[in-house]
């Protein structure tokens, strides 16, 4: 397998920027057609992408393009936002396959989205809450990885594509074949408060944690952790939560951002709905945290792969990406030291999806990492190749 990336930034959103965005990854990848190209490009191009798909297509000579407008872009060589842009990756050996409807797939699917097309039909089995599903319904479902788009107006005609045109359901999943992955979510918490109990909530309201008022429990974690009495900055602050307080010691928990708080009575109205009996911790975003998080995420990452990844795909956040950082993307220069000579490619959006707790979950200011290298038995057969030529000699 051969994978490189390309980035081509430019004064006006022209189809010439993803054509050079191809050609620059096809030379550093030293083929002269790719496979498959997985192409991403900057909110200016959203309301009309189809010339830059059709430039990208006849570059590469190769129709099988995936992508999806986003407000910033980037690869292992730099990020932009603000300007008109193109990034590519290409590959080699590398076949992008689409489910149908209903058919359960091993792997991950790549899915990319508008916000107007995320629904729970498709993001998770049968449409249920996630607090619905079984056992049995999750075996039938298929994990889901990747970011939503993050064009100017949310839902332009053609902010996602496949097969080098737009898609009229406006999101678009694909398989990776002949592919092993292991993707995860970095939220970049600090957890400020120990697991505890949720004893009364009702819809997205969170009435009760611990038999303690909601609001006065999040006032205080919140005043003894900054050591102030002023107002909590409600838009760092978090709920995590899972159903054992075990998944919440190992960090594999689910986000719930907070809407408003309700002084009246004492409770806290959430973004997602928790249920009486999962287990709760308050967290804040933080930038020491999120910077440790991501470093241990893509090294638990790689020991599951089992084997050097042959490239990496990132979906940020926009609020987590250079804006978080103050000016500059420390997710990003830390996979470039982690894996010095990795592609790399992704985009800023509008929400990340991943798998937690075997529930694809639509995530806030998080980061969905995913590392990719030749399936086992493609490698092996690579290796018992090379091993029987190297005898040969």
């Amino acid at each position: 397998m051969k994978v490189a990336t390309g980035l081509a930034i430019g004064k006006s959103a022209l189809p010439e920027l993803a054509a050079q965005a191809v050609t620059m990854a096809m030379e550093k990848a030293e083929i002269t057609q790719p496979t498959s190209v997985l192409l991403f490009l900057t909110s200016e191009f959203a309301a009309d992408p189809q010339s830059a798909i059709k430039a990208a297509a006849k570059a590469a000579s190769c129709t099988q393009i995936i992508g999806c407008s986003a407000t910033g872009i980037f690869t292992e060589e730099d990020w932009v936002i603000d300007s008109p842009a193109a990034a590519a990756m290409v590959f080699t050996k590398l076949n992008f396959s689409h489910p149908k409807a209903g058919e359960k797939n091993n792997d991950l699917l790549l899915t990319l989205t508008a916000p107007n097309a995320i629904n729970t039909t498709w993001l998770n089995p049968t449409g249920l809450n996630p607090t619905e599903l079984n056992t049995d319904v999750l075996k039938q479902a298929n994990g889901r990885f990747g970011g939503v788009s993050g064009d100017a107006i949310g839902h332009g005609p053609f902010s996602v594509w496949q097969n080098g045109k737009g898609t009229t359901q406006g999101y678009c999943e694909v398989a990776f074949n002949n592919t092993a992955m292991a993707v995860a979510a970095s939220h970049g918490l600090k957890i400020i408060s120990s697991p505890r109990k949720v004893t009364a909530a009702e819809g997205n309201d969170l009435f009760k944690v611990a038999n303690q008022p909601a609001l006065a429990t999040l006032i205080s974690t919140w005043q003894k952790h900054a050591k102030t009495t002023d107002t909590p900055p409600y838009h760092q602050l978090m709920a995590v939560y899972a159903s054992k307080s075990s998944q919440l010691e190992r960090g594999e928990y689910s986000l719930a951002s907070i809407i408003i708080e309700n002084t009246d009575e004492d409770s806290v109205t959430l973004t997602k709905s928790l249920q009486v009996g999962d287990w709760l911790s308050w967290a804040i975003r933080d930038v020491d945290a999120a910077q440790v998080d991501i470093v241990k995420t893509a090294g638990e990452l790689k020991q599951q792969l089992g084997i050097e990844p042959a490239f990496a795909l990132l979906f940020s956040c926009l609020g987590r990406g250079p804006y978080f950082y103050n000016g500059t993307d420390q997710d990003l220069a830390l996979l470039k030291t982690l894996f010095p000579k990795l592609p790399i490619i992704g985009f800023y959006g509008n929400g990340e999806i991943a798998p937690i707790n075997g529930i694809n979950e639509l995530l806030q200011y998080s980061a969905v990492l995913g590392l990719f290298a030749e399936s086992n038995v493609a490698h092996l057969k690579s290796t018992e190749k090379s091993t029987e030529q190297s005898k040969v000699r």
